[in-house]
Protein backbone atom coordinates (compact mmCIF):
# COMPACT_ATOMS: atom_id res chain seq x y z
CA UNK A 1 0.00 0.00 0.00
CA UNK A 2 1.33 3.43 -0.95
CA UNK A 3 1.57 6.01 1.66
CA UNK A 4 -1.00 7.96 -0.26
CA UNK A 5 -3.56 5.11 0.04
CA UNK A 6 -2.42 4.58 3.77
CA UNK A 7 -3.89 7.77 4.90
CA UNK A 8 -6.73 8.10 1.85
CA UNK A 9 -9.76 8.80 4.08
CA UNK A 10 -12.39 5.78 4.04
CA UNK A 11 -16.19 6.06 4.19
CA UNK A 12 -18.15 6.01 7.78
CA UNK A 13 -21.03 4.63 5.78
CA UNK A 14 -20.24 3.32 2.50
CA UNK A 15 -23.42 3.27 0.33
CA UNK A 16 -21.52 4.07 -3.01
CA UNK A 17 -20.21 0.15 -2.68
CA UNK A 18 -23.90 -0.84 -2.07
CA UNK A 19 -24.82 0.75 -4.96
CA UNK A 20 -22.18 -0.65 -7.05
CA UNK A 21 -23.24 -4.71 -5.99
CA UNK A 22 -26.75 -3.32 -6.77
CA UNK A 23 -25.75 -2.37 -10.61
CA UNK A 24 -28.63 -1.36 -12.64
CA UNK A 25 -31.37 -2.87 -10.59
CA UNK A 26 -32.38 0.47 -8.62
CA UNK A 27 -31.85 2.11 -11.63
CA UNK A 28 -34.19 0.18 -13.06
CA UNK A 29 -37.16 0.38 -10.87
CA UNK A 30 -36.63 4.41 -10.33
CA UNK A 31 -37.79 4.41 -14.54
CA UNK A 32 -39.90 1.91 -13.67
CA UNK A 33 -42.44 4.47 -11.57
CA UNK A 34 -40.96 6.96 -13.68
CA UNK A 35 -42.52 5.58 -16.62
CA UNK A 36 -45.74 4.05 -14.85
CA UNK A 37 -46.44 8.03 -12.92
CA UNK A 38 -47.51 6.60 -9.92
CA UNK A 39 -45.54 8.39 -7.62
CA UNK A 40 -47.31 8.64 -4.30
CA UNK A 41 -49.13 5.39 -3.29
CA UNK A 42 -48.04 3.58 -6.63
CA UNK A 43 -47.69 0.04 -6.84
CA UNK A 44 -44.52 -0.51 -5.42
CA UNK A 45 -45.56 0.95 -2.03
CA UNK A 46 -47.87 -2.15 -1.53
CA UNK A 47 -45.43 -4.66 -3.08
CA UNK A 48 -42.76 -2.98 -0.47
CA UNK A 49 -45.67 -2.96 2.30
CA UNK A 50 -45.81 -7.34 1.86
CA UNK A 51 -42.07 -7.79 1.36
CA UNK A 52 -41.76 -6.15 4.50
CA UNK A 53 -44.30 -8.64 6.62
CA UNK A 54 -42.79 -11.39 4.59
CA UNK A 55 -39.61 -10.38 5.84
CA UNK A 56 -40.11 -10.18 9.48
CA UNK A 57 -43.39 -11.91 10.16
CA UNK A 58 -45.66 -8.94 11.47
CA UNK A 59 -49.19 -9.43 10.39
CA UNK A 60 -48.84 -5.62 9.25
CA UNK A 61 -46.53 -3.28 7.63
CA UNK A 62 -47.61 0.33 6.69
CA UNK A 63 -44.97 2.71 5.27
CA UNK A 64 -44.94 5.85 5.68
CA UNK A 65 -42.45 9.61 5.50
CA UNK A 66 -39.65 8.98 8.41
CA UNK A 67 -38.73 6.78 11.10
CA UNK A 68 -40.00 9.68 12.96
CA UNK A 69 -43.53 10.12 11.88
CA UNK A 70 -43.52 6.33 12.32
CA UNK A 71 -43.23 6.98 16.12
CA UNK A 72 -46.44 9.33 15.74
CA UNK A 73 -48.28 8.01 13.85
CA UNK A 74 -48.56 5.06 16.63
CA UNK A 75 -48.80 7.59 19.43
CA UNK A 76 -51.64 9.46 17.49
CA UNK A 77 -53.30 6.49 16.94
CA UNK A 78 -52.99 5.32 20.81
CA UNK A 79 -54.64 8.59 21.50
CA UNK A 80 -51.82 10.08 23.88
CA UNK A 81 -52.67 13.32 25.08
CA UNK A 82 -51.65 15.85 27.45
CA UNK A 83 -51.04 14.49 30.88
CA UNK A 84 -50.03 11.33 29.79
CA UNK A 85 -46.26 10.37 30.84
CA UNK A 86 -44.29 8.05 28.17
CA UNK A 87 -41.28 6.54 29.47
CA UNK A 88 -38.36 6.50 27.39
CA UNK A 89 -34.43 6.21 27.78
CA UNK A 90 -32.57 9.64 27.47
CA UNK A 91 -29.77 7.98 25.69
CA UNK A 92 -31.18 8.41 22.28
CA UNK A 93 -31.76 10.23 19.07
CA UNK A 94 -34.21 13.18 19.81
CA UNK A 95 -37.43 11.69 17.99
CA UNK A 96 -38.03 9.37 20.84
CA UNK A 97 -39.09 11.68 22.89
CA UNK A 98 -39.55 14.73 20.31
CA UNK A 99 -43.45 12.76 19.12
CA UNK A 100 -44.13 12.66 23.20
CA UNK A 101 -43.89 16.10 23.31
CA UNK A 102 -45.94 16.79 19.81
CA UNK A 103 -48.79 16.13 21.51
CA UNK A 104 -48.63 17.65 24.87
CA UNK A 105 -47.65 14.44 26.62
CA UNK A 106 -44.92 14.12 29.34
CA UNK A 107 -41.64 12.32 28.17
CA UNK A 108 -40.33 10.84 31.12
CA UNK A 109 -36.56 10.08 30.61
CA UNK A 110 -34.82 7.02 32.28
CA UNK A 111 -31.61 5.46 32.51
CA UNK A 112 -30.01 2.66 30.30
CA UNK A 113 -27.02 -0.29 30.87
CA UNK A 114 -23.61 0.70 30.05
CA UNK A 115 -23.19 -2.52 28.31
CA UNK A 116 -25.68 -2.74 25.37
CA UNK A 117 -26.80 1.47 25.65
CA UNK A 118 -30.56 0.07 26.14
CA UNK A 119 -33.30 0.84 29.01
CA UNK A 120 -32.63 -0.65 32.39
CA UNK A 121 -35.36 -1.74 33.67
CA UNK A 122 -34.55 -0.46 37.45
CA UNK A 123 -34.41 2.69 35.52
CA UNK A 124 -38.33 2.26 34.54
CA UNK A 125 -39.37 1.50 37.71
CA UNK A 126 -38.17 4.91 39.22
CA UNK A 127 -39.60 6.80 36.35
CA UNK A 128 -43.10 5.04 36.63
CA UNK A 129 -42.85 6.39 40.45
CA UNK A 130 -41.60 10.31 39.56
CA UNK A 131 -44.37 10.20 36.60
CA UNK A 132 -47.07 9.63 39.00
CA UNK A 133 -45.53 12.15 41.79
CA UNK A 134 -45.55 14.52 39.13
CA UNK A 135 -49.62 13.88 38.75
CA UNK A 136 -48.57 12.44 35.61
CA UNK A 137 -50.84 9.28 33.70
CA UNK A 138 -48.39 6.74 32.88
CA UNK A 139 -49.31 5.35 29.68
CA UNK A 140 -46.79 3.59 28.05
CA UNK A 141 -43.03 2.30 27.06
CA UNK A 142 -41.20 3.64 24.27
CA UNK A 143 -37.90 0.77 23.91
CA UNK A 144 -35.02 1.99 21.69
CA UNK A 145 -32.96 -1.00 20.07
CA UNK A 146 -29.95 1.42 20.03
CA UNK A 147 -27.09 0.90 17.72
CA UNK A 148 -28.96 -2.28 15.87
CA UNK A 149 -29.11 -4.51 18.86
CA UNK A 150 -32.94 -5.21 21.11
CA UNK A 151 -33.66 -3.77 24.54
CA UNK A 152 -33.85 -6.30 27.10
CA UNK A 153 -37.39 -6.81 26.41
CA UNK A 154 -37.24 -10.22 28.86
CA UNK A 155 -37.36 -7.69 31.77
CA UNK A 156 -39.35 -4.81 29.59
CA UNK A 157 -42.26 -6.11 28.52
CA UNK A 158 -43.48 -7.96 32.41
CA UNK A 159 -42.72 -4.96 34.00
CA UNK A 160 -45.31 -3.14 31.55
CA UNK A 161 -47.73 -6.67 31.78
CA UNK A 162 -47.78 -5.38 35.14
CA UNK A 163 -48.31 -1.73 34.88
CA UNK A 164 -50.95 -1.15 32.27
CA UNK A 165 -48.43 0.27 29.79
CA UNK A 166 -48.60 -0.43 26.36
CA UNK A 167 -44.89 -1.44 24.71
CA UNK A 168 -43.64 0.77 21.33
CA UNK A 169 -40.23 -0.36 19.92
CA UNK A 170 -38.35 2.08 18.52
CA UNK A 171 -36.52 0.30 15.80
CA UNK A 172 -34.72 2.81 13.80
CA UNK A 173 -31.82 1.56 14.27
CA UNK A 174 -32.23 -2.22 14.68
CA UNK A 175 -35.08 -3.50 12.06
CA UNK A 176 -33.96 -6.66 10.37
CA UNK A 177 -32.59 -7.90 13.99
CA UNK A 178 -33.49 -10.23 16.26
CA UNK A 179 -34.60 -11.23 19.99
CA UNK A 180 -34.34 -14.59 20.79
CA UNK A 181 -36.04 -15.95 17.68
CA UNK A 182 -38.36 -13.16 17.75
CA UNK A 183 -37.61 -10.35 14.78
CA UNK A 184 -37.73 -7.04 15.00
CA UNK A 185 -40.86 -5.98 14.04
CA UNK A 186 -43.02 -8.19 15.99
CA UNK A 187 -42.68 -7.04 19.87
CA UNK A 188 -44.36 -4.91 21.47
CA UNK A 189 -48.20 -3.63 20.19
CA UNK A 190 -46.05 -1.90 17.42
CA UNK A 191 -42.77 -1.34 16.21
CA UNK A 192 -41.79 1.99 14.38
CA UNK A 193 -38.54 1.80 12.02
CA UNK A 194 -36.69 4.35 9.74
CA UNK A 195 -35.06 3.98 6.01
CA UNK A 196 -33.14 7.24 6.07
CA UNK A 197 -30.16 6.31 3.96
CA UNK A 198 -27.33 5.96 6.77
CA UNK A 199 -29.80 3.08 8.49
CA UNK A 200 -28.85 -0.75 7.95
CA UNK A 201 -31.99 -0.65 5.52
CA UNK A 202 -32.10 3.14 3.89
CA UNK A 203 -33.88 4.31 1.46
CA UNK A 204 -32.61 7.50 -1.00
CA UNK A 205 -34.57 10.17 1.26
CA UNK A 206 -36.86 9.84 3.51
CA UNK A 207 -38.74 6.66 4.82
CA UNK A 208 -40.14 4.81 7.22
CA UNK A 209 -42.56 2.23 8.88
CA UNK A 210 -44.91 1.13 11.04
CA UNK A 211 -45.12 -2.50 11.88
CA UNK A 212 -47.98 -4.27 14.45
CA UNK A 213 -50.12 -7.30 14.54
CA UNK A 214 -52.86 -5.11 15.68
CA UNK A 215 -56.01 -5.25 13.04
CA UNK A 216 -57.92 -2.03 14.58
CA UNK A 217 -54.40 0.18 15.13
CA UNK A 218 -53.46 -0.75 11.69
CA UNK A 219 -56.53 0.70 9.91
CA UNK A 220 -56.07 3.70 12.22
CA UNK A 221 -52.38 4.12 11.22
CA UNK A 222 -53.13 3.44 7.63
CA UNK A 223 -55.91 6.45 7.90
CA UNK A 224 -53.77 8.76 9.72
CA UNK A 225 -51.00 9.00 7.69
CA UNK A 226 -53.37 10.01 5.25
CA UNK A 227 -54.82 12.75 6.62
CA UNK A 228 -57.18 11.16 8.93
CA UNK A 229 -59.19 9.79 5.65
CA UNK A 230 -61.64 7.23 5.91
CA UNK A 231 -59.95 4.47 4.29
CA UNK A 232 -63.09 3.86 1.89
CA UNK A 233 -63.83 7.13 1.35
CA UNK A 234 -61.25 9.43 1.21
CA UNK A 235 -63.25 12.94 1.10
CA UNK A 236 -64.68 11.60 4.51
CA UNK A 237 -61.73 12.80 6.92
CA UNK A 238 -62.59 10.52 10.14
CA UNK A 239 -59.35 12.09 11.94
CA UNK A 240 -57.03 14.91 12.65
CA UNK A 241 -54.16 12.98 10.71
CA UNK A 242 -50.84 13.94 8.86
CA UNK A 243 -49.19 13.99 5.35
CA UNK A 244 -47.04 10.59 6.50
CA UNK A 245 -47.18 8.64 2.89
CA UNK A 246 -43.75 7.29 1.36
CA UNK A 247 -43.00 7.78 -2.40
CA UNK A 248 -43.52 5.26 -4.49
CA UNK A 249 -40.05 5.85 -5.31
CA UNK A 250 -38.66 5.23 -1.95
CA UNK A 251 -40.53 2.04 -2.05
CA UNK A 252 -38.75 0.97 -5.14
CA UNK A 253 -35.77 1.88 -4.08
CA UNK A 254 -36.24 -0.20 -0.90
CA UNK A 255 -37.64 -3.39 -2.44
CA UNK A 256 -34.49 -3.96 -4.35
CA UNK A 257 -32.33 -3.28 -1.29
CA UNK A 258 -34.37 -5.78 1.21
CA UNK A 259 -33.32 -8.16 -1.41
CA UNK A 260 -29.91 -8.34 -0.43
CA UNK A 261 -30.29 -7.18 3.13
CA UNK A 262 -29.66 -10.41 5.12
CA UNK A 263 -26.59 -10.98 3.25
CA UNK A 264 -25.61 -7.14 4.62
CA UNK A 265 -26.42 -8.13 8.07
CA UNK A 266 -24.33 -10.96 7.87
CA UNK A 267 -21.32 -9.20 6.71
CA UNK A 268 -22.06 -5.92 9.43
CA UNK A 269 -21.88 -8.85 12.04
CA UNK A 270 -18.82 -10.54 10.78
CA UNK A 271 -17.08 -6.79 11.30
CA UNK A 272 -18.61 -6.60 14.60
CA UNK A 273 -16.62 -9.32 15.71
CA UNK A 274 -13.62 -9.03 14.13
CA UNK A 275 -13.19 -5.17 15.74
CA UNK A 276 -14.38 -7.25 19.17
CA UNK A 277 -11.71 -9.68 19.30
CA UNK A 278 -9.14 -7.44 17.83
CA UNK A 279 -9.95 -4.23 20.26
CA UNK A 280 -10.89 -5.77 23.68
CA UNK A 281 -8.08 -5.48 25.21
CA UNK A 282 -7.80 -1.54 24.56
CA UNK A 283 -11.77 -0.21 24.54
CA UNK A 284 -14.85 -1.19 26.29
CA UNK A 285 -16.17 -3.06 22.87
CA UNK A 286 -20.02 -3.21 22.52
CA UNK A 287 -21.39 -6.77 23.58
CA UNK A 288 -24.47 -8.50 22.02
CA UNK A 289 -26.43 -10.33 24.77
CA UNK A 290 -27.15 -14.34 24.44
CA UNK A 291 -29.68 -15.12 22.04
CA UNK A 292 -29.98 -11.70 20.38
CA UNK A 293 -28.90 -10.86 16.33
CA UNK A 294 -28.04 -7.26 16.21
CA UNK A 295 -27.87 -5.26 12.74
CA UNK A 296 -25.02 -3.17 14.25
CA UNK A 297 -26.24 0.46 12.72
CA UNK A 298 -23.31 1.76 14.38
CA UNK A 299 -20.32 0.17 15.94
CA UNK A 300 -19.36 2.38 19.43
CA UNK A 301 -16.94 2.24 21.97
CA UNK A 302 -16.44 2.94 25.21
CA UNK A 303 -12.71 4.83 25.75
CA UNK A 304 -12.14 4.49 29.55
CA UNK A 305 -12.07 7.88 30.60
CA UNK A 306 -9.05 9.17 27.71
CA UNK A 307 -9.64 12.05 25.87
CA UNK A 308 -12.54 12.04 22.94
CA UNK A 309 -11.17 14.80 20.71
CA UNK A 310 -7.60 13.74 20.68
CA UNK A 311 -8.66 10.06 19.67
CA UNK A 312 -10.61 11.37 17.16
CA UNK A 313 -8.06 13.46 15.72
CA UNK A 314 -5.36 11.06 15.60
CA UNK A 315 -8.37 8.63 13.91
CA UNK A 316 -8.68 11.54 11.72
CA UNK A 317 -5.19 12.48 10.46
CA UNK A 318 -5.02 8.40 9.55
CA UNK A 319 -8.16 9.06 7.48
CA UNK A 320 -10.29 7.31 9.94
CA UNK A 321 -13.84 8.82 10.27
CA UNK A 322 -15.47 8.77 13.71
CA UNK A 323 -18.59 9.86 15.01
CA UNK A 324 -20.21 10.68 18.53
CA UNK A 325 -23.74 8.80 18.66
CA UNK A 326 -24.72 11.14 21.68
CA UNK A 327 -22.92 13.77 22.64
CA UNK A 328 -25.48 14.88 24.41
CA UNK A 329 -28.20 13.09 26.25
CA UNK A 330 -32.08 14.26 25.64
CA UNK A 331 -32.42 14.85 29.77
CA UNK A 332 -29.53 17.62 29.50
CA UNK A 333 -30.69 18.98 25.82
CA UNK A 334 -32.60 23.18 25.86
CA UNK A 335 -35.78 21.76 24.68
CA UNK A 336 -36.07 18.54 27.36
CA UNK A 337 -35.14 19.83 29.78
CA UNK A 338 -38.07 21.00 31.72
CA UNK A 339 -39.28 16.76 31.54
CA UNK A 340 -38.75 14.78 34.04
CA UNK A 341 -36.19 12.06 34.75
CA UNK A 342 -36.52 9.13 36.90
CA UNK A 343 -34.91 9.15 40.41
CA UNK A 344 -32.19 11.30 41.18
CA UNK A 345 -30.57 11.24 37.84
CA UNK A 346 -29.29 8.94 35.00
CA UNK A 347 -25.54 8.56 35.64
CA UNK A 348 -24.98 5.69 33.14
CA UNK A 349 -26.49 8.15 30.09
CA UNK A 350 -24.54 11.20 31.19
CA UNK A 351 -20.82 8.67 31.19
CA UNK A 352 -21.94 7.47 27.57
CA UNK A 353 -22.35 11.04 26.60
CA UNK A 354 -18.70 11.49 27.66
CA UNK A 355 -17.35 8.73 26.65
CA UNK A 356 -18.38 7.02 23.41
CA UNK A 357 -17.33 7.43 19.55
CA UNK A 358 -18.29 4.93 16.69
CA UNK A 359 -15.87 3.66 13.86
CA UNK A 360 -16.47 2.78 10.20
CA UNK A 361 -19.25 0.28 10.46
CA UNK A 362 -20.83 -0.85 7.29
CA UNK A 363 -21.17 -4.45 4.80
CA UNK A 364 -18.64 -3.60 2.26
CA UNK A 365 -15.69 -2.95 5.02
CA UNK A 366 -13.32 -5.34 3.68
CA UNK A 367 -10.37 -7.02 5.75
CA UNK A 368 -7.73 -4.45 4.31
CA UNK A 369 -10.02 -1.61 5.38
CA UNK A 370 -10.65 -3.23 8.90
CA UNK A 371 -7.12 -3.50 9.65
CA UNK A 372 -6.18 0.05 9.06
CA UNK A 373 -9.52 1.28 11.61
CA UNK A 374 -7.80 -1.58 13.97
CA UNK A 375 -4.41 -0.44 13.71
CA UNK A 376 -5.72 3.10 13.94
CA UNK A 377 -7.31 2.50 16.77
CA UNK A 378 -4.08 0.76 18.69
CA UNK A 379 -2.12 3.63 17.54
CA UNK A 380 -4.53 6.24 19.13
CA UNK A 381 -4.88 4.36 22.14
CA UNK A 382 -1.26 4.05 23.01
CA UNK A 383 -0.53 7.73 21.96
Amino acid sequence: MTDAAAFAPIPFIDLGAQRRRLGSAVDTAIMKVVDHGAYIMGPEVFALEKALTDFCGAKHAISCSSGTDALALILMAKGVKPGDAVLCPAFTFAATAEVVAWLGASPVFVDVHAETFNIDRASLVQGLATAKAAGLTPVGVIAVDLFGQAADYDAIEPFCAENGLWLLDDAAQSFGGTHKGRKIGTIGMATATSFFPAKPLGCYGDGGAVFTDEDGLADVIRSLRIHGQNNEDKYDNQRIGMTGRMDTMQAAVLIEKLKIFPDEIEARNAVAARYNEALAELVDVPRVADGLVSVWAQYTILLRGRDRAAFAARLKAQGIPTAIYYPRPLHQQTAYRRYPVAGNGLPVSDRLARDVISLPMHPYLDQTLQDRVIESVRAAVAA
